[in-house]
């Protein structure tokens, strides 16, 4: 490369200092000019805010932001009343305060749950159904199922149970522990009707539960997922003198071709094709068990696009129904499976996996309709249509809290000591330097490009053999880093640590690249000046989101505050399904913090029914076969009584950063915007965690 015409003479530092006035402004020498100084900080305001992070789109009827900046949940839908709208923020000041104040000390993540907006949940499924078998005209009614396996909480399947009794709402089981469980709640809770619908893998101990199940007087059905698990069936039935009610789970031609379909098709893991259709009615029949067989079961696959595709599906599968009618068998059931799906991005498009192209109206009545035509068709009477819609139930009703406690830097600046620094590089350095600067001065950013590069590889060159020393390495990056923004090269995001494991609480996040909408819960107020990426707590160089909804490879986020590392929320939300049952220990960080907060008329609008910490490193610990009260003992003999109190302090914390109660109250409720009732004395606070964590040790040492 040809070198530029540059007065030697010029001092290399003075020449930088010359050159930089040609630069565009990010290139500028000195500090940044402060943001509230630049002529783009124009006024923001909540529905600025609303519409940057697309809230109306995925949040609605939910989630909304309020006047004061912070994200607040209307619990009943459309139907609440404005006394009635939750502020998340003072929910979490609420569940993270000192108990001296009033607060509930749970430490960080946490994780809301909404049983108000679950039970709206269930009424609208419902209710779309409803609408569709009366508009439709349809013969029979809808009786849904909720698959376990979206999440087994307990409270969460109580409540699913509890609201869905007057619609006969039943539970779907895929495995022993899942019908255990889903035997006992429909049992003491559940609508006489409510099915129980027994899908997965079967042996004889699961078939034999699930026979149990009706001499309890359950709706118990056993849908065959093989054709060998028939003479299991039948085994056990002949064993415990039960005649079974069996349902077949079809495997369908129709299937779609994003992520959530791989399941489906003729190459699906579940399902019977027509052949073993055929055979296990052959075999029915030719016991006298034909009737038995009331149900037919198939999945499409989860977030399902369109309703034609919906449509499609369901026809095959009623025509498949109908076909078992003509046979013989006793149909009563088309179980439509899941697929139900929700708007993750809030765009209301078939184009990813992420949004769908319907609202659930749409959806029940693509449903209803399909079914109806076929058998009308046919002349097949109108089966009770049924569905296992998991992810639409449950994935709205909680949301996920978590703290960002530092960030890189923001974009270096290079100042007048900076550089003279550069002045000390050797000659040949010295040479790009000055060549960069010409480019610049002359507006060639091309050549000023090369340049830098070529500044930047043998700088590092040099600095490997020794020749310069870590400050001149330190000069050149910045240096260049200033080139490239000046020359129109977008500042690097910065990385907003998180005191959040992402293996743990978001898997399929890591996992299958599912993304959950993300966002500041407070200070949506404000202008939130700084493209981020999150980085989690853990080793694994995956522990990070940076792929988040609309497209985005970053996050709009506002600066941490000043005082401390305390004080930024973010949210995530439409997790409600999967995300707990599928996290791990990845690092030994368990589960969050958990609250079930029920709208009241109280002057916060909210009441906590329900809190738990997270489980303690001796929980997560013993859940890896490890014996902390054997370990506390071993390290207990090494030292004194005040060490091992602060060892059983550690046994009994929570594997997340904590930070320091006292600073935190006296420094972070003010600028965080999150006051409320809990506010108090941290030193009380801290004298009752100090009675626990020496109550932990001595059960330890029992």
């Amino acid at each position: 490369m040809p070198a530029l015409a540059v007065d030697a003479a010029t001092p290399v530092a003075h020449a930088f200092c010359d050159a930089a006035a040609r630069f565009p402004a990010p290139l500028m020498v000195g500090p940044a000019v402060a943001a509230a100084d630049k002529p783009e900080a124009a006024a923001w305001s909540p529905d600025l805010s609303s519409a940057l992070y697309n809230v109306d789109g995925w949040g609605a009827p939910y989630f909304f932001v309020n006047d004061d900046g912070d994200v607040a949940v209307r619990p009943h839908g459309a139907a609440t009343l404005p006394g009635q709208e939750i502020d998340l923020a003072k929910v979490v000041a609420k569940a993270a305060g000192p108990r001296s104040g009033g607060g509930l000390g749970l430490p960080l993540p946490l994780l809301v749950r909404f049983p108000d907006v679950l039970r709206h949940r269930v009424e609208t499924l419902n209710a779309a159904f409803d609408y569709a078998v009366r508009s439709t005209g349809y013969g029979s009614r809808y009786q849904g199922v909720y698959p376990v396996k979206c999440n087994q909480d307990r409270y969460v399947v109580e409540d699913i149970v509890e609201f869905g009794e007057p619609f006969r709402f039943g539970l779907e089981a895929g495995s022993k522990p899942e019908l255990l469980l889903a035997m006992s709640c429909l049992a003491s809770r559940g609508n006489p009707d409510a099915l129980l619908v027994c899908n997965g893998y079967k042996d004889d101990g699961y078939v034999s539960l699930a026979l149990t199940a009706r001499t309890m007087g359950l709706n118990t059905v056993i849908v065959l997922e093989q054709e060998e698990e028939l003479d299991i069936v039948i085994d056990a039935s002949r064993r415990l003198g039960v005649r079974p009610v069996v349902g077949m789970r079809a495997k369908l031609r129709t299937k779609h071709a994003g992520h959530f379909g791989s399941t489906s098709g003729e190459k699906g893991k579940f399902g019977l094709n027509a052949t073993q259709i055929l055979s296990v009615v052959t075999k029915l029949k030719a016991i006298g068990m034909l009737d038995c067989l009331q149900l037919l079961h198939f999945h499409i696959g989860s977030q399902i696009p369109t309703t034609a595709l919906l449509s499609d599906g369901v026809g095959e599968a009623a025509q498949i129904y109908c076909e078992l009618a003509r046979l013989g068998a006793d149909m009563r059931v088309i179980d439509v499976g899941g697929g139900l799906g929700i708007d993750y991005d809030g765009t209301h498009s078939a184009q990813t996996d992420m949004s769908v192209a319907y609202s659930l109206e749409e959806y029940a009545v693509a449903v209803v309709a399909a079914v109806g035509r076929v058998c009308d068709r046919k002349g097949v009477q109108h089966p009770i249509v049924c569905s296992e819609s998991g992810r639409a139930l449950v994935s709205h009703h909680s949301v996920l809290v978590f703290e960002a406690f530092s960030a890189t830097a923001p974009g270096q600046q290079v100042d007048a000591a900076t550089a003279y620094v550069l002045d000390e590089l050797t000659d040949d350095c010295r040479a790009d330097y000055r060549n960069v600067m010409a480019a610049a001065v002359r507006g060639d950013y091309d050549t000023c490009g090369l340049y830098a590069d070529q500044l930047k590889r043998r700088s590092a060159e040099q600095f490997k053999e020794g020749v310069l020393g870590l400050e001149h390495l330190a000069a050149v990056d910045a240096f260049c880093e200033i080139v490239a923004r000046g020359m129109g090269a977008p500042e690097q995001p910065r990385t907003y640590h998180i005191n959040l494991s992402v293996f743990t609480s978001l898997p399929d996040m890591w996992a299958i690249g599912q993304q959950f909408p993300i966002i500041p819960i407070q200070r949506l107020q404000e202008r939130p000046a700084v493209d981020g990426v999150l980085s989690d707590l853990t080793c694994d160089s995956d522990g990070k989101v940076c792929e988040f909804i609309g497209g985005r490879h970053s996050l709009p986020l506002h600066e941490l505050p000043t005082h401390a590392t305390r004080g930024y929320y973010l949210g995530m939300f439409l997790g409600g399904a999967y995300q707990e049952a599928l996290g791990g220990l990845h690092n030994l960080f368990g589960g969050p913090s958990v609250v079930r907060v029920a709208q009241s008329d109280g002057p916060h609008c909210f009441a906590v029914t329900r809190a738990a910490a997270g489980p303690s490193c001796a929980d997560v610990l013993r859940a890896m076969q490890h014996e902390p009260e054997v370990m506390f003992e071993v390290l207990k003999q090494r030292t004194d009584d005040a060490t091992a109190a602060s060892l059983a302090r550690a046994f009994g914390a929570m594997p997340y950063l904590v930070f320091d109660s006292e600073a935190a109250a006296m420094s972070g409720g003010e600028s965080s915007g999150m006051s409320s009732d809990s506010e108090g004395s941290a030193a009380g606070a801290a004298e009752e965690e100090d009675e626990d964590e020496w109550e932990f040790m001595r059960g330890l040492t029992v």
